[in-house]
């Protein structure tokens, strides 16, 4: 009978198949990662709070953890669970507290160890209800939870666990994955591709895998043409266009540019989100910079608190037009 392994590796997503196994495959978030080897090496795992934005690490960082510790007995030694699908009181009260309770045979002075992503869905009757079980079974097992916005864990949680807080991946770390996934797939990438995969992941490494592979199967080459449409994100171009003409003060092509983007069906978050980054990044007097960013960023809070809109976006830009000419008559 022929091994399936080889045909499973095969049609794995490439996020899965190059899921680093271990510590010391980990990118980025070097602080972080020597925190965990040292818990590694000690042995001794105390409750773990990872915290950070999506994609960059802190679920793969607590499963590379857990197989060093147990090594063999990684799979009965784990629970892992994603809250934001299983976030009622009854699964802590069944599934969790039920693998607490279990015999397990471990490698001497080892726990158990229950990880729990997108902890922050969790409501917080079910978090009250697994504080008490963590008390309870602490001798045994040991929680890892990862989430997005440590705010949303109830502070007697907080309390319990060691925090480590992960930050988005740099150009340079993405690129590094990026070039040694391509190689290993033989994958036709130019420059340019690659930095757009770079560009529309903002520092989020499982976007940027996924990307690479949804572009590299769709049209075999990956270049930044094709990435973006693969990605349906507002090409930087058109958005450096719009800055452009707003340090020009011509609203009348930066509104013609929106109107563009509009109609092909980007959100105003898409576009306000893509002006920002090319902002960020273009070439600028410094004061015109800082003052774009931060009427950005309060049109961005609009945006994101339910005013999506064109008419909202389009203050934007006569709000970045009157900037320049203000800037202009205080020169």
């Amino acid at each position: 009978m022929p091994l399936p392994s080889a045909n499973a590796a095969a049609s794995l997503p490439w996020v899965e198949k190059y899921r680093p196994q271990t510590l010391k495959e980990v990118v980025g978030n070097e602080d972080a990662v020597a925190r965990l080897q040292a818990i590694a090496k000690d042995g001794n795992m105390p409750h773990l709070l990872l915290t950070g934005s999506p994609g960059i690490g802190k679920t793969t960082c607590v499963l590379a953890l857990a197989r060093e510790l147990l090594g063999d007995s990684f799979k009965e030694g784990v629970l892992e669970l994603n809250a934001s699908d299983e976030r009622g009181i009854d699964v802590v009260r069944n599934k969790i507290k039920m693998f607490a309770q279990q015999k397990v045979t471990l490698p001497p002075g080892r726990h158990k160890i229950i990880i729990l992503d997108e902890a922050d869905s969790m409501t917080s009757a079910s978090q009250q209800a697994m504080r008490r079980t963590m008390e309870l079974y602490s001798n045994t097992t040991r929680f890892a939870l990862a989430c997005n916005n440590s705010s949303e864990i109830i502070e007697p949680i907080q309390s319990r666990c060691a925090i480590l807080r992960f930050a988005k991946l740099s150009d340079k770390e993405l690129l590094s994955r990026l070039q040694d996934i391509c190689e290993k797939e033989e994958v036709l990438a130019s420059t340019d591709g690659l930095e757009a995969l770079i560009f529309t992941a903002d520092g989020d490494m499982r976007q940027a895998v996924n990307s690479l592979q949804s572009t590299a199967n769709g049209f075999g080459i990956v270049n930044q043409e094709s990435v973006f449409k693969v990605c349906d994100q507002p090409h930087p171009k058109t958005a450096i266009q719009i800055v452009k003409s707003c340090l020009t003060g011509d609203i009348k092509n930066a509104h013609s540019k929106l109107e563009d983007l509009w109609q092909r069906g980007y959100s105003a978050q898409d576009i306000v989100q893509t002006i920002f980054k090319v902002t960020r990044n273009m070439d600028m007097p410094e004061k015109s910079k800082l003052d774009f960013l931060k009427e950005i960023g309060i049109y961005h809070m609009r945006v994101l608190e339910g005013v999506d809109s064109l008419v909202q976006v389009s203050g934007l830009l006569g709000k970045l037009c009157l900037l320049k000419e203000s800037s202009a008559v205080t020169a």
